[in-house]
């Protein structure tokens, strides 16, 4: 594992994993803004536009893939060339409107922004499943990731020059990563990711998300700064690992609002769950109660895109209540033993 930086950011914070469920444009990043105000994170839009979608924006620019108007992919197997540039490598197509919106509106923002994009094993599952053989698609979506991180990574700093860029890779398809029939090795997936992660790196906070169960052993492999997770995804079969990352400077993104059922009334058995957590955590693993609270973040579980704006609204509302209380119990903590 890499040693990982010091994350310069402040304790308690909230943001939002990509997708927002609004066709327009203005009216997302005014939404992000008001929900997210210190670590605002520039949305997708697929209910606008399938091709904002995270596998049909990954997907953009590939020689020999075409992404249809409902985000599928067509293959031109002719045309691949694992070793060819993107075709466009920028973000000035309908992929990424939401991007460039959102870009706009921090351009003078000194604080924080979060970013995101596809990893390169879930691009590559989905080049796989549109029909090419498994090790070319996952050498072209490893460097089309590569390629497209080293894009985004620059098209932000250059326009908003002076905030921290924070990046996050999204992996929704290491849950199946240990599966037998999965179509690429364990460590051979966690190299592709490493890769990615290493290239942003360079410019931008690292953080590697994945929604849902998941060897988190082997996704502490990768490199990321911060581990993006529900608090229900199994990380205490991984407590010892995840002590190590603590220990080292790594923070978690925990995905405490769920997205895919009810949330309740108020947050406070959200809080629970999320508490109980960490109790496991330092029961099982040995993991610093002081540094689960404070080199740690709330967002949602997931995207919001299939959700309507009044429950987008609920589930940024209640992360924002979380994360304030992890703010007042990280301050505590801290307080309590002399930090």
């Amino acid at each position: 594992m890499a040693d990982n930086r010091l994350v310069p950011l402040p304790v308690g914070l909230s943001t939002s994993i990509g997708s927002l469920p609004h066709f327009d444009p203005s009216e997302a990043v005014d939404f992000v803004l008001r929900h997210e105000h210190r670590l605002p994170a520039a949305p997708s839009l697929p209910a606008r536009s399938r091709r904002e979608g995270m596998i049909a924006q990954a997907a953009h620019g590939v020689p020999g893939v075409s992404v249809a108007d409902d985000g599928s992919l067509v293959i031109d197997h002719d045309a691949i060339d694992p070793e060819a540039p993107l075709t466009d490598n920028g973000f000035a197509s309908d992929a990424y409107v939401g991007l460039r919106a959102f870009i706009t509106a921090v351009a003078d923002r000194r604080g924080p922004v979060k970013v995101s994009l596809t990893g390169p094993v879930t691009l590559g599952l989905a080049l796989h499943a549109a029909g090419l053989d498994a090790d070319v698609a996952f050498r072209v979506a490893g460097s089309a990731a590569n390629q497209r991180a080293r894009a985004l990574v620059q098209y932000v700093g250059q326009r908003v020059p002076q905030a921290q860029v924070v990046a996050f890779v999204d992996e929704p398809g290491l849950t199946s990563a240990m599966d037998p029939a999965f179509p690429v090795a364990p460590l051979d997936a966690i190299d592709l990711v490493s890769g990615t992660l290493a290239v942003l790196e360079r410019m931008a906070i690292t953080g590697l998300h994945c929604c849902g169960e998941a060897d988190w052993r082997l996704l502490l492999q990768a490199g990321a700064q911060i581990l993006s997770m529900p608090p229900d995804a199994g990380i205490e079969r991984a407590a010892g690992a995840l002590s190590t990352f603590l220990e080292r400077g790594g923070w978690v993104a925990w995905g405490a609002v769920p997205t895919d059922g009810p949330m309740g009334t108020t947050v406070d058995r959200l809080w629970r769950q999320l508490s109980d957590t960490w109790c496991e955590l330092v029961n099982a693993g040995g993991c610093d109660p002081v540094r689960l609270r404070t080199q740690a973040m709330i967002t949602p579980a997931c995207g919001l895109w299939r959700h309507g704006i009044p429950q987008a609204e609920q589930v940024l509302s209640f992360t924002g209540r979380l994360a304030e209380r992890l703010h007042d119990q990280a301050v505590g903590v801290r307080l309590s033993v002399g930090a």
